[in-house]
């Protein structure tokens, strides 16, 4: 039973960090190639590889080689239900201080 929290921490350690919701984001639309990746997130090369491989080692990514190219694709879509339900989350939180904020 502990390798299984630990694994759900793991996975949600991997989505619990900007430039990898930006990566997530990014996949929406499907694979992806790691040339294609860096520049549409703003980051460097390296930094966005070592993201990357993190999300890989947590299973929320899989990849594939073709040629030279290596090729990124999230490997359970059920993460964009995740990030979206988080989003309506967070998009609640926000409307309840600014709520708040207005009848002050």
């Amino acid at each position: 039973m502990r390798e299984l929290i630990d694994l759900r921490a793991d996975m949600l350690k991997a989505l619990a960090q900007p430039t990898r919701l930006k990566i997530i984001d990014f996949l929406r639309d499907g694979e992806r190639c790691v040339c294609e990746i860096f520049p549409a997130i703003g980051e460097e090369q390296s930094n966005t590889s070592r993201h990357l491989n993190m999300m890989i080692s947590a299973g929320v990514l899989s990849r594939r080689k073709d040629g030279l190219k290596i090729y990124y694709t999230i490997k359970h879509p059920e993460i964009f239900a995740v990030m979206d339900y988080i989003t309506e989350m967070v998009k609640q939180d926000i409307y309840g201080r600014h709520s708040l904020l207005k009848a002050a």
